[in-house]
């Protein structure tokens, strides 16, 4: 068992970029307008909203990166007002044709791509990773949320229109180890004796071992697992990303997951949400 390390996730952009560009190339008009798991966005309004994300990083001002002061209390309202302007986005771009859409994305991507590769790693994010309970984010923990991001979404598409998902380890091992990153902050509120441990299990080829363990009134997260723990849970790599972005309700997915030992503790994993809306 060790400290969890810095997530490597900038030299994925392009290639996943390409994948998705692949992919859009090859959709016939109907499929631009079928529905995807996003709750009334077509194929061609979650491809717009990648382009939108990809526009408003790059317009980001060179400036005093921001630090979130009570962060728990700006969450609900920080979520409503990025639903408002996906929203807003997404219908205005419902006037570009899907050849443009196809072509600012591609280049968007580049542009993105070459923004974040010139970044210190360890230099302090633009916005803070507010579903981890960051108050201030280290470069590489922004980069690799928005990784998430652009892998979600791409699963979106794929899934509408009957194309195979990235799951191997190269593609969905980083996305699952970002998201594993809110554990803490989803146990915040978990009282426990000092030393208590949860062993999470994420089986599959992108799967691992992660370990929550109480210290000195917090909890702190690892890589690896301990012999001896309080709780045990174990799911499958599907189920776990679906899960831990509102893909799946926790009562369902309580069916499919093992829980060994403190159930109070091991439950409260299937509330845990690894994305902003």
């Amino acid at each position: 068992m060790k400290p969890v390390e810095l997530i490597q996730t900038v030299e994925l952009f392009q290639p996943l970029s390409s994948e998705l560009i692949e992919v859009l190339k090859s959709l016939n008009k109907e499929d631009w307008t079928k529905p995807t798991v996003c709750t009334g966005w077509s194929v061609k309004d979650v491809a717009a909203h990648l382009l939108g994300g990809n526009l408003g990083r790059l317009s980001e001002r060179d400036e005093q990166p921001m630090q979130v002061k009570n962060n728990e209390l700006r969450f609900e309202e920080l979520v409503r007002l990025i639903d408002r302007e996906n929203e807003e986005w997404v219908k205005a771009a419902r006037r570009i044709n899907t050849s443009l859409l196809i072509e600012l994305l591609d280049k968007t991507d580049k542009q993105l791509y070459q923004k974040f590769k010139n970044l210190p790693m360890d230099g302090l994010a633009s916005t803070p990773v507010s579903w981890a309970g960051e108050t201030g984010s280290a470069n590489w923990m922004d980069i690799a949320r928005e990784y998430t991001e652009k892998w979600l979404h791409q699963q979106h598409i794929r899934e509408a229109v009957g194309r195979p998902l990235l799951t191997s380890r190269k593609w969905l091992s980083p996305v699952l180890d970002t998201f594993l990153r809110a554990l803490p902050y989803t146990y915040r509120n978990i009282e426990s004796a000092e030393s208590a441990s949860i062993r999470v299990q994420i089986e599959g080829e992108a799967g691992g071992d992660w370990c929550l363990l109480r210290q000195e009134g917090r909890w702190q997260l690892y890589s690896g697992t301990e012999s001896k723990t309080s709780a045990r849970v174990e799911m499958n790599q599907d189920l776990a990303w679906r899960l831990f972005t509102k893909g799946i309700k926790p009562e369902v997915a309580r069916v499919q997951v093992r829980i060994e030992g403190n159930r109070r503790l091991g439950e409260r994993i299937l509330q845990m949400v690894s994305i902003m809306a």
